[in-house]
């Protein structure tokens, strides 16, 4: 059975801790994968869901309350099985609106209450972690060894999925990517749910009800999703062994998929083509593969690069509103990495890239995912080009991310649709301006602003950069930087001061824009 976090707060070790769960509707059956320590606060993209994660609160107990809420949001994203924060000292207990961030976003948030050492409850927690872990490996690939016998042997797929149902004890099922049934099997003695369905959250991989946990694996096929394997756990059995038994056997579902039901030759040629932009293919070899994938030779068109925390459910969602829009395109997901080519409309690709920037941010659905589409190319053979700039976009936005202060931090939550167009600047400056020619024409123009800052902890580069980005709209970047008219004006009569007066109408302005753009930037 897998280790839940009941038992794991039940161990000696940490029930030494005298641990004290904040969050109502924890679940203490809840299973855990890890136990992980770190005071790291934007430690959440490192962490893979499922992980007891231990915190001594000595970076809780100084971080804003808008910090410490995003922590918890994005720990919560991330699908961890609970917080542990350490009290005592300088946390004497844990904050409130931790608490209340952590209640709305469904974390179990754990008190320790008394010091323990956290190296040794993780190697005591992580030992019996590693040896479920082993044990479900090892079943797992039995598994998949027996459901490898039964396609040699040309059986059906239900036949295929009967031998891994036996062995998990759930029902299992695999579907089209557009829900079709293909193929389904039930352990002996099955009993099915009173409700009879499925529902959302089980389409999710997230759905518990009626005693059941519903899990999801997608199964691709050379790049195309070919199906979506549905594994309907009871209570009692153990979930761990379904999780591992179901990514173990994608594969050889894959394979099973192939032989039953190849890939069309439009899915085929798509898939083909978008590697061929991956990699950079000679312009010959993508006009060879365009037409089968739907895309003239020279029809315009965009590449978006997307990063996600579930990328195949968003790609499901972008390939239907593309479909249902009849804009033809072309996906692959990369590992974590969903790459689009999206046609735009011959008579006025500017106009539709327009729409489709506007259309984009007006997904259905809520995901945690940056969309960065890259500048029209002319044709085909421009795909890499385009591609190019929409990752160099994404790395624009992380730097800006890294460097904007804490009152103008975003919540990395919901979808963002990034214009590779509107970080050209940044683009041009780390493609064709060496860092040491960069540093130095920084430093020529904002070396005195740079140095206040540094002195005196201020914040005049930031308010420069926003005043510029907008036009030079005074009451528009007070707004956004949340200060007062007066105060956004004394700001920047500091600034001018440093930097040899009001630039406006004079040549300087230009030189100082790209001067602030390029001064982020490694």
């Amino acid at each position: 059975m897998s280790v839940s976090l009941g038992d794991i707060l039940a161990h000696p070790v940490l029930a030494a801790a005298d641990p004290v769960v904040h969050s109502p509707g924890a679940m203490a059956e809840h299973p855990v994968r890890w136990v992980h320590s770190s005071e790291v606060l934007d430690i959440a993209p490192l962490l893979r869901g499922g992980e007891l994660l231990l915190c001594g609160g000595i970076t809780l107990a100084s971080a804003t309350a808008e910090k410490r809420a995003a922590y918890v949001r994005e720990l919560a994203q991330r699908g961890i099985a609970a917080l542990a924060v350490e009290t005592g000292g300088v946390l004497p207990e844990i904050p409130a609106d931790m608490l209340e961030a952590a209640k709305e976003h469904g974390l179990a948030v754990v008190e320790l209450r008394k010091v323990v050492p956290f190296v040794g409850v993780m190697q005591a927690i992580n030992s019996i972690l590693v040896s479920e872990s082993v044990g479900h490996l090892q079943q797992a690939d039995a598994a998949t060894r027996a459901m490898a016998a039964e396609l040699a042997h040309g059986a059906s797929l239900d036949q295929i999925l009967g031998v891994l149902a036996g062995i998990i004890s759930s029902a299992v099922k695999l579907v089209s990517p557009w829900g079709v049934a293909l193929g389904s099997a039930v352990p002996a003695g099955w009993q099915e749910k009173d409700d009879g369905g499925s529902g959302q959250d089980a389409q999710d991989g997230r759905g518990e009800a009626a005693g059941r946990t519903a899990i999801t694996v997608d199964i691709p096929v050379r790049g195309v999703l070919m199906g979506r394997l549905e594994v309907d756990v009871p209570d009692g059995v153990d979930t761990g062994l379904a999780r591992v038994a179901g990514d173990r056997a994608v594969d050889i579902l894959g394979l099973a998929l192939l032989q039953h039901m190849p890939p069309g030759l439009h899915a085929q040629a798509g898939a083909e083509l978008m590697r061929a932009v991956l990699t950079a293919a000679p312009a010959w070899r993508l006009e060879q593969l365009a037409p089968g994938a739907g895309f003239p030779a020279d029809t315009p068109a965009v590449v978006a690069a997307i990063h996600a925390a579930s990328p195949q459910r968003l790609r499901r969602v972008i390939e239907s509103f593309l479909s249902s829009s009849r804009i033809p395109s072309a996906a692959y997901l990369d590992d974590a990495e969903l790459v689009v080519m999206i046609a735009l409309p011959p008579a006025d690709p500017a106009g539709g890239r327009r729409k489709l920037l506007a259309s984009l941010e007006g997904v259905d659905g809520d995901h945690d995912a940056a969309i960065a589409v890259g500048p029209p190319a002319a044709g085909v053979a421009e795909a890499a080009w385009s591609l190019a700039e929409a990752r160099r976009a994404l790395d624009v936005r992380q730097i800006r991310r890294r460097n904007a202060s804490p009152r103008r931090q975003h919540p990395s939550r919901g979808l963002v649709v990034i214009d590779a167009e509107d970080t050209a600047v940044e683009s041009l400056a780390l493609t064709g301006i060496e860092a040491s020619a960069r540093a130095a024409f920084v430093s020529r123009h904002l070396k005195a602003l740079l140095d206040h800052d540094a002195q005196r902890q201020s914040q005049l580069l930031e308010t420069l950069q926003v005043w510029l980005d907008s036009g030079c709209n005074t009451a528009q970047s007070a707004r956004e930087l949340h200060l007062e008219r007066q105060s956004m004006h004394h700001r920047l009569q500091r600034i001018f001061e440093l930097c040899g007066g009001d630039p406006r109408g004079t040549g300087r302005l230009a030189a100082l824009h790209l001067a602030a753009r390029m001064a982020v930037l490694p």
